[in-house]
């Protein structure tokens, strides 16, 4: 059969009108099942990552892995869980603790750093639902026989902290009312004050719990834990700009999807033991 031009060409267009709305309803199809929760849409400083601002040098909480490079811990563990259910890439900026609050928005979108949620914080930043409970803790040398039955025995003594964290607040404030009187040394990073405990240099650390139970854990020959003060519990939040709700809200589901999971449990137990 001889067929025209002419209707070889209304044949041509009215494949490809087929192949059009084919390929729509395909296209439509893969779009639907293959879109990304409404987390994945939060606005971050950096495209296609969260970008978390932390003091490495707070174990078990943040470190550096034997490369000297490589950021390992809880909160680093955590942050790669939140930033992986909200479609994005954890990155981690390093920062002393005494400023990592003011470089929220700026530097980084966020500060996972066990950073305990308090009053004083909220005026200035948003937290999330907090991730881990936490106790100020008395730390001293292995074999000193020192008593500690509560945070008032540390009258006298020469007590060395991180600065600018809650058990610093807290000193301040026992020796500001005259509740006591010691020498306080405050350091930038908590690793240092448990090298002046073991030279001999100081007669406790004060610190969170999770951290003393860390070092106590690593070094049992070296460190005790004296006092845990178990009657003022605190919790550890993600931080974020005060402005930042819509992060807030999108941290706050993902922490739910991962404590829900049992991935936070797990998280919990690598980095503390299965008691914890």
């Amino acid at each position: 059969m001889k067929f025209t031009k002419r209707f070889i060409a209304v044949i041509m267009a009215a494949l490809l009108t087929a192949a059009f709305f084919t390929g729509c309803g395909g296209s439509s199809s893969n779009t639907s099942s293959d879109t990304k929760p409404a987390e994945a849409s939060v606005k971050t400083i950096n495209d296609g990552y969260l970008t978390v601002g932390m003091e490495i040098g707070y174990p078990p909480f943040e470190s550096y892995a034997d490369d000297g490079t490589t950021p390992i811990g809880l909160d680093v563990d955590l942050a790669k869980e939140i930033a992986d259910r909200l479609g994005l890439e954890a990155k981690f900026i390093n920062t002393s603790f005494d400023g990592i609050l003011q470089g929220i928005g700026t530097n980084y979108d966020c500060a996972i750093s066990a950073v305990t949620i308090n009053e004083g914080r909220k005026k200035s930043c948003l937290f999330s639902d907090p991730y881990i409970d936490n106790y100020q803790s008395i730390v001293i040398k292995k074999g000193s026989k020192d008593k500690y039955e509560s945070l008032n025995d540390l009258d006298g003594k020469s007590v060395a902290l991180q600065k600018e964290t809650t058990s610093d607040e807290l000193l301040e404030d026992l020796t500001g009312k005259g509740t006591i009187s010691c020498k306080k040394v405050a350091q930038e990073q908590v690793t240092t004050c448990f090298t002046q405990l073991a030279n001999g240099e100081i007669d406790a650390v004060l610190c969170d719990s999770s951290v003393a139970e860390g070092y106590v854990s690593k070094d049992p020959d070296s460190y005790e834990i004296a006092f845990q003060d178990k009657t003022s519990p605190e919790q550890f939040g993600v931080a974020m700009a005060k402005s930042d709700t819509q992060l807030q809200t999108a941290v706050n589901e993902a922490l739910a999807e991962i404590e829900k999971s049992g991935t936070l449990q797990d998280i919990r137990n690598k980095w503390f033991g299965a008691e914890n």
